[in-house]
């Protein structure tokens, strides 16, 4: 999980490629606990959360520039 200060840090290009990352990874997640239970079912939430701080950040650039 990343905190909203780290993001701040990183360059649109990192938050593009984390972002994309990150989907991928919750998905995979996702199709996992269908099948079987995850051992941790709260890492979809925090992958979804940190999703979400990548897509506002990226966001907030974007009105900005």
């Amino acid at each position: 999980m990343m905190k909203y200060s780290e993001l701040k840090e990183l360059t649109t290009q990192e938050l593009q490629e984390k972002l994309v990352d990150l989907k991928g990874s919750l998905q995979k997640s996702k199709m996992a606990h269908s099948i079987s239970p995850l051992e941790n079912p709260l890492s979809i939430r925090e992958s979804r959360r940190s999703i979400a701080r990548i897509s506002f950040e990226l966001r907030r650039r974007e009105i900005e520039a």
